[in-house]
């Protein structure tokens, strides 16, 4: 899986491989090694989960058009990023590059890496991406504003520029069932809300106090702050109620009545959770749900493809959001999107028409749909109802925890950050650890040290 909770260190990284870029470019003249083929294109990705999706739909795109796309994987993604830099040293880039959403995009178009399409992204091709992510790729005057220091890893990206379109998206907090488990305990449907899944907590591990847990990967700390607690304290609070916990005002932070109260309720997972979680990675945590160590696992929509690539076949798992509280502000709380991978047409390409005609085909709901179904990923298109047929009841469940209205859906992202400048995830998720699972502090110590360390951050950057 390895979804990063922060990009800064990714694009240091990226940064750093790509620094020479623009006049390594220069120097190498721009050639492809497959531009002397007007019927042959390239593209690379790092998700070896998208490969043969990826290849099915270049079957698909070249019967349509008579041009075939060659796909070819490298990975971890750390291989990728060399491969990359090594390319653009010689000039033997690909024609198509799938990247990281919202950070390697732009790195790589400041870096003169990849192409401005932000001409040719509109009408129906714009039109089928989903709304809450169509301007990721794009240069907005915010993105512009914060390149603009040369020490900005993006620096050099022009405002306006569109560097990527989204392929993937994805969001946190959702759950995965075993159903075989489930059944053995008797149960037979998706918990309604919070208390119904605490129920079936305790009906798995009482089946099974070893396996019938939940996983997740706690030694990321942040994971059980951003993937848990954060939505649940959206739909028990509301939105203002949610922000208010990160903010000065001592009778609505973690230390009020209200903080208390979300920290208590996560504090109720604490005797289900399965041995040794703490010391789990993400895919870790993962895996041992896929080796069935674990009867719930808590991931993010991006997880079904990895426990598809270890063993796990989707129809056998459950899949659903992180339940609300029954009396919670909003009960029925959706989840919102993230772009997690797109396209970019190489600046190098001799075929940029071509390859723009392949990323937009990419877009298409049919394609979209068979490609969600063969990676077991989400697309970023707009899929139409009638997609559920094709995706099937697992990953069309995580199609739709996407689907809510502005008021009741749980942004993993927001536009606007209410938390205190430079806050990071992972201080507050260490609190959180020694209170649940490692019962080393109580509700009320950890709401205490959760209200110092948000004062703290705001202190530091005086306001």
């Amino acid at each position: 899986m390895r979804i990063a909770f922060s990009r800064n260190v990714r694009l240091a990284v990226v940064a750093g491989a790509t620094a020479l870029s623009l006049t390594t470019l220069s120097a190498c003249g721009g050639s492809s090694t497959s531009g002397s083929d007007s019927k042959s294109l390239e593209m690379w990705t790092f998700k070896q989960s998208h490969a043969a999706a990826l290849r099915t739909a270049a079957a698909a795109f070249k019967k349509q058009t008579g041009i075939t796309v060659k796909i070819d994987t490298y990975t971890p993604d750390d291989a990728y990023t060399t491969k990359v830099q090594s390319a653009a040293k010689t000039g033997d880039l690909p024609d198509v590059l799938e990247v990281h959403s919202d950070g390697e995009d732009r790195v790589f178009g400041a870096a003169g890496i990849v192409s401005d399409i932000s001409a040719d992204f509109k009408g129906d091709w714009a039109g089928r991406i989903q709304q809450p992510v169509q301007d990721s790729g794009l240069v907005t005057a915010e993105r512009y504003k914060n390149s603009i220091p040369q020490v900005a890893k993006d620096h050099g990206i022009k405002q306006g520029a569109r560097y990527s379109v989204p392929l993937t998206v994805g969001t946190f907090g959702i759950v995965f069932a075993n159903k075989k488990m489930l059944a053995d305990a008797g149960i037979n449907k998706t918990p309604a809300n919070w208390e119904e899944f605490l129920a079936d907590l305790k009906k798995t591990t009482g089946k099974n106090p070893k396996t019938g847990g939940l996983s997740l990967g706690l030694k990321v700390q942040a994971t059980g702050l951003t993937w848990v607690l954060q939505p649940l304290a959206f739909s028990q609070l509301g939105k203002q109620g949610y922000e208010s916990l990160f903010k000065k005002d001592p009778a609505a932070d973690f230390g009020s009545p209200a903080g208390i109260k979300v920290l208590t309720q996560y504090n109720q997972l604490t005797p289900y959770w399965m041995p040794g979680t703490q010391s789990l990675t993400i895919d870790e945590g993962d895996q041992a749900f896929a080796q069935g160590k674990s009867a719930f696992d808590i991931g993010g929509t991006f997880t079904l493809a990895f426990l598809k690539q270890n063993g796990m076949n989707p129809d056998d798992v459950l899949a659903f959001g992180l339940p609300s509280p029954k009396d919670g502000a909003i009960p029925k709380r959706a989840l919102g999107p993230l772009a997690l991978t797109s396209v970019s047409v190489a600046a190098t390409s001799k075929q940029p028409e071509n390859a723009k005609k392949w990323m937009e085909f990419l877009s298409d709901p049919k394609i979209a749909a068979q490609f969600a179904k063969d990676s077991s990923d989400v697309p970023a298109t707009e899929l139409g109802a009638e997609s559920a047929t094709v995706l099937g009841p697992t990953l069309n469940a995580l199609v739709q925890s996407f689907k809510g209205t502005p008021e009741n859906t749980y942004e993993p992202s927001p536009k606007i950050e209410f938390r205190p400048p430079g806050y990071e995830q992972d201080d507050a998720g260490a609190i959180l650890a020694d209170l649940t699972p490692l019962k080393q502090q109580s509700v009320q110590s950890t709401a205490d040290k959760l209200r110092k360390l948000s004062l703290s951050y705001w202190a530091a950057a005086k306001q």
